[in-house]
């Protein structure tokens, strides 16, 4: 962090800044732990050429996803401006089966708390550094089809990240949606970027939720997300989760189709073997119907 950066940061937080050292943050952003001189250290993010609402369209997904009764725990958010936020640090802890449980129970207790729309009124936010449509949408079968899936089709396709078979599969998947959808559920509250890395266990015992892209959406998404990037004790999650609210009928044959998106998102960002993959789920999804 420069020196310049360094002032903002006292600046935004009114206090003096002690000491700033870097930390792991991810593919998108530089993070740091900085330390004040009461002894307290927090959790810093920037990134010097961010679009204008990036972190604060964050900020408002943390304290959105934190307002839910029993619900999964989030870092307080202390200050926020174009380029950085600021967030209470959380001492990191070792992943354990009962930990898996109560986050399990914890994230059920999360979705139930509900959204209003399917998408949100706020407008568009972001996963990772790509726009994600903001709706709202009528149904969620509308909001998958076209402001999760088609969209990012588009972009790997445009990019040559997809192959055309496999373009063709997730476009029968859009057309098919409102048949793979399963039963119709109000939309929930949901942490729409759920992968492994954006749960922290703590060293409190709980598991925490860090850099959402929150909005209305189905429940069954984070979930099949968590599974797709192999969250450890995620049978323990799956478990505790459905014995506090039961998954609908038939969950298991939808994974596919919940994580045909993240998919198709890191198919855009970094192409490899990700477009194969979009098509395989989108095959896979198909053959569930």
């Amino acid at each position: 962090m420069t020196p310049i950066a360094t002032d903002r940061l006292a600046k935004l937080l009114g206090s003096p800044v002690s000491a700033v050292t870097a930390v792991g943050g991810g593919d998108i952003c530089q993070a740091f732990k900085a330390e004040l001189p009461d002894g307290r250290f927090v959790f810093v993010k920037t990134l010097a050429d961010a679009d204008e609402g990036f972190f604060e369209t964050e900020a408002e997904g943390l304290r959105w996803l934190g307002d839910a009764h029993a619900g999964v725990p989030v870092p307080a958010v202390l200050a926020v401006d174009r380029q950085c936020l600021v967030l209470e640090w959380i001492d990191p802890g070792p992943p354990s089966a009962d930990v898996a449980e109560r986050f399990g129970r914890a994230l059920a207790a999360t979705h139930r708390k509900g959204a209003d729309v399917f998408g949100s009124h706020a407008g568009d936010g972001w996963v990772g550094t790509l726009p994600l449509p903001g709706g709202p949408w009528t149904d969620w079968s509308q909001m998958w089809a076209h402001g999760r899936i088609e969209p990012y089709l588009r972009m790997a396709s445009n990019n040559r990240s997809i192959s055309q078979r496999d373009t063709a599969d997730v476009e029968h998947v859009i057309e098919k949606l409102p048949d793979l959808a399963g039963p119709p559920e109000s939309p929930a509250r949901v942490h729409g970027d759920l992968w492994a890395g954006n749960v922290l266990w703590g060293s409190d015992g709980q598991g925490w939720l860090i850099d959402p892209a929150a909005h209305g959406g189905h429940r069954e998404t984070d979930l099949a997300m968590l599974a797709l990037f192999g969250l450890r004790h995620i049978d323990r999650v799956l478990a505790s989760y459905h014995e506090a609210w039961p998954l609908a009928d038939g969950w298991r044959d939808r994974v596919a189709l919940h994580q045909l998106h993240p998919v198709l998102v890191h198919a855009v960002l970094f192409g490899g073997s990700y477009g194969p993959q979009a098509g395989r789920l989108a095959r896979e999804a198909l053959s569930a119907s």
